[in-house]
């Protein structure tokens, strides 16, 4: 029997391992060729259509290219510019449509229409669906609002949108990532229409408790751009199957939901005591990508307090006099 080296996508979690022979008998017991596998050979998640090895004796049509489906987001233009301090510019044909955090708008063109909606603006919900992808949006800290920015007239139009605070915008098109991204609850900044910005709970205790994340992550689901910032220096890295990566809880921004997301306790006294990481650090078991950044707000914004940045006073400079230096320097208040 071949090796258990396959995996395949059900409910948003990867299954497996699996051996060849048992992966298509379990494709045969879903009828999904249309299922997501990974393993010996593929570099991301793949239809199992994609793949003769996994065809279905009877079913000729697994072996056949599929044919392609037609977005249901609008395909949007962007140019993201800046080093540390980026926004992203999009370019609207008419009536396409951009959504966004509210608040998030840097600058827009004369012939961009903005409206505020009430929910998620990607979906066509009544009143009470509306109510409860808001009541969502709560969850998360963000805002009950969601604007939309479409396209109006002939020609093009631009609206832009800046990062909150120094770091990296990185798009992602969905249709390449398997349709779906996690990803921390303040990192998305905006999205083409079609896109739906939701929420998924986390499942175990420990993660929820002591993630950094809470329960509670935002799911961005569809097959258009989403755009997501990411603090510092952006690090993205796939992880194979059954390989696992240690990380700070605060440096996760986003990952495949195929990744098994959990957290374990340091360990140690000195480390717990004087290790200065924590008490916990998040582990990250593929197959799937992963994205990481190198400074989260949280840790910006305690250096800024740490300096004074708050008060407005000047706290561990490193002179060995302390307040005496202070004074002979003229800056004792």
């Amino acid at each position: 029997m071949s090796k258990a080296e396959w995996y395949y996508a059900e409910g948003g979690e990867a299954q497996g391992p699996l051996s060849q022979d048992e992966l298509r008998s379990k494709l045969a017991t879903l009828q999904g060729q249309d299922t997501l596998v990974y393993g010996p050979g593929l570099s991301s998640w793949t239809e199992a259509r994609r793949i003769p090895a996994l065809r279905v004796d009877g079913d000729t049509a697994a072996v056949r290219p599929p044919v392609p489906s037609a977005r249901r987001s609008d395909e949007i233009d962007y140019v993201i510019t800046g080093d540390d301090m980026q926004f992203v510019e999009i370019e609207l044909d008419p009536d396409e449509t951009v959504l966004a955090e509210a608040g998030a708008m840097m600058y827009m063109t004369p012939g961009i229409k903005m409206e505020t909606r009430f929910g998620d603006p990607s979906k066509d919900e009544g009143l009470l669906g509306k109510m409860w992808s808001a009541g969502k949006r709560m969850l998360t800290g963000e805002s009950l609002f969601m604007t939309t920015f479409t396209g109006q007239g002939a020609g093009k139009h631009q609206v832009a949108f800046a990062a909150p605070y120094p770091g990296k915008i990185i798009p992602m098109d969905l249709a390449q990532l398997g349709g779906e991204i996690l990803c921390q609850k303040d990192s998305f900044v905006c999205a083409a229409r079609g896109v739906s910005v939701g929420i998924a709970f986390n499942k175990r205790i420990g993660a929820g408790l002591f993630g950094g994340e809470g329960f509670i992550l935002q799911r961005l689901e569809g097959d258009g751009l989403a755009f997501v910032h990411a603090g510092g220096t952006l690090h993205q890295r796939r992880l194979n199957a059954g390989e696992t990566l240690r990380v700070d809880t605060g440096c996760i921004v986003a990952f495949q939901p195929s990744i098994d997301y959990d957290i374990k306790f340091v360990g140690g006294i000195k480390n717990t005591l004087f290790g200065g990481e924590g008490l916990f650090f998040a582990t990250l078991t593929g197959p799937g990508d992963v994205w990481l950044q190198s400074l989260p707000f949280a840790r910006l914004a305690d250096r800024i307090h740490a300096t004074g940045g708050a008060t407005g006073k000047k706290t561990g400079e490193g002179s060995i006099l302390g307040g005496i230096g202070k004074i002979l320097d003229g800056d004792a208040s």
